[in-house]
């Protein structure tokens, strides 16, 4: 029988640990108290394993130090770990969305290190608003007459409606009234703006009668709300945009559109159904155009609102745009990716969301056989690798009955070992590692991995593989 009060008597005071190379490797980086911190929970878990009766030995002091690594990443100091994406998702919203541009990276380490101009005219040396370099370069791709940015599209449609619209009506489509990622719901937003909600049509049927029918004197504006997150199929019939402008014109009322995605290409060249374009949009004649950043834009997060400049001019004198306004790091970043789009084959070859749509089966496959062979060569055996054709998404509430045709690295785990423990050992490592879990296995979709993860992806697969061979 195991003596656990003489075990317990083994285990490695804190400032032995402290001693062993990887907490000196640590106390490089992070103050000692933080290191300190996190050896103290290690050794607390190894007492409760050491009484539980799950160990019959005593780790030793660089054991122990390891264990805190982990510990203090997840406990002591839970910093957002570096992720690879082998979901398939393009604009995964919780790894993070749109991937930046190295000329994006390059901007934002020139603007993070040095002051800027962001808030005053150099011109005049006199105070200025921070979106009005960008407000030019918005304006130049949309043909609109003026722009602005908050922090999300939310937040601009929530600015819009709380400027254009408190304590008036609204008209929109019951068959426009999505919820958002985050459960957040435009009829909450409606209510929270302080407009009051007028929902014409049925759910898979609107006409522009049903809109003209209930305006009134206390209509604010018209709304239309891009299904960009969902589809109706059948016996549907919607308004065109073009044919709610004209009833705007025809009432003198504005019409707002939220696209919430946004696009400024055609994503159709890359074989998936085209996504309504914001020139286009503006083109037609709608008052003001709200979308998103950091989706098919591939920019950082942000709301972009454009259209006519007497609607810009009322959303910036709002209390609500302070508080929604955007730091000097997201300016830097949206400059830099619009800039892109100025010469669309060059954004098509540099911002990476752009870049993951239109990769070709063939370089996917490629990297999947890459990746296979590595792990058959890190010690999985054959019989458990297989590459495999799949299909993709963009993400990010955007096409979301597309999909793309893609390849995949599929590990079928040892007896014994669920799929869902492997997973998550793979999600808990340095790097963590997302994937599928489908018909019992894992696949790695290499669609959305990067060229340069292809061996790191490799070896965190072989690491979680052998993980589970010490277990046992």
């Amino acid at each position: 029988m195991v003596d656990k009060q003489a075990l317990l008597r083994q285990i490695p005071a804190v400032h032995e640990v402290l001693q062993t190379e990887t907490a000196q490797h640590l106390m490089r980086e992070l103050p000692r108290t933080i290191v300190t911190e996190a050896v103290r929970k290690a050794l607390d878990k190894v007492r409760q394993k050491i009484l539980s009766g799950d160990d019959s030995e005593v780790p030793s002091a660089e054991k122990i130090a390891q264990i805190a690594v982990s510990v203090l990443w997840r406990e002591v100091v839970p910093l957002m770990p570096r992720v690879i994406n082998a979901t398939g998702i393009i604009v995964h919203t919780g790894l993070g969305r749109s991937l930046l541009s190295q000329r994006v990276v390059k901007r934002l380490i020139e603007v993070a290190t040095h002051p800027c101009a962001l808030e005053v005219d150099e011109v005049t040396g006199e105070r200025s608003f921070r979106d009005l370099r960008v407000e030019k370069l918005l304006c130049l791709l949309t043909g609109a007459e003026a722009a602005t940015v908050v922090n999300n599209n939310a937040a601009a449609v929530l600015l819009i409606l709380n400027a254009l619209a408190e304590h008036r009506e609204v008209i929109v489509s019951r068959g426009e009234l999505v919820e958002i990622g985050g459960s957040f719901r435009i009829p909450e937003i409606l209510r929270k703006s302080g407009a009051v909600l007028v929902e014409v049509g049925t759910t898979n049927k609107t006409r522009l009668s049903d809109y003209e029918r209930a305006i009134n004197e206390r209509t604010a504006l018209l709304l239309k709300v891009h299904q960009s997150n969902f589809r109706i199929v059948g016996f549907t019939e919607q308004v065109q945009l073009e044919d709610l402008v004209a009833l705007g014109r025809k009432h003198n009322l504005p019409v707002v559109e939220d696209l919430g995605s946004g696009a400024f290409v055609d994503v159709s060249a890359a074989g998936i159904e085209k996504e309504p374009l914001v020139q286009e949009s503006v083109k037609v004649g709608a008052d003001l155009v709200s979308f998103s950043g950091d989706k098919l834009l591939g920019g950082p997060q942000a709301g972009i609102v454009v259209g006519r400049k007497d609607l810009i001019s009322q959303l910036r004198r709002n209390p609500l745009y302070r508080a929604f306004r955007c730091d000097k790091l997201t300016f830097a970043a949206l400059e830099a990716t619009l800039l892109c789009y100025f010469d669309e084959e060059r954004a098509w070859s540099e911002i990476p969301t752009l870049q993951q749509i239109r990769l070709n089966e063939r370089e996917i496959k490629g990297r999947a056989k890459k990746v296979a062979r590595l792990l058959v060569k890190f010690g999985l055996p054959k019989e458990a690798v297989a590459v495999q054709p799949s299909t993709s998404q963009v993400g990010g509430g955007a096409l979301p009955d597309q999909f793309l045709p893609t390849w995949c690295v599929v590990v079928k785990p040892q007896e014994g070992d669920r799929p869902d423990d492997f997973a998550q050992r793979l999600r808990l490592g340095n790097p963590s590692v997302f994937c599928r879990i489908q018909k019992d296995a894992l696949w790695f979709d290499l669609r959305t991995v990067l060229n340069d993860e292809l061996n790191e992806l490799a070896e965190c697969i072989a690491k979680a593989w052998a993980e589970n061979l010490q277990v046992r």
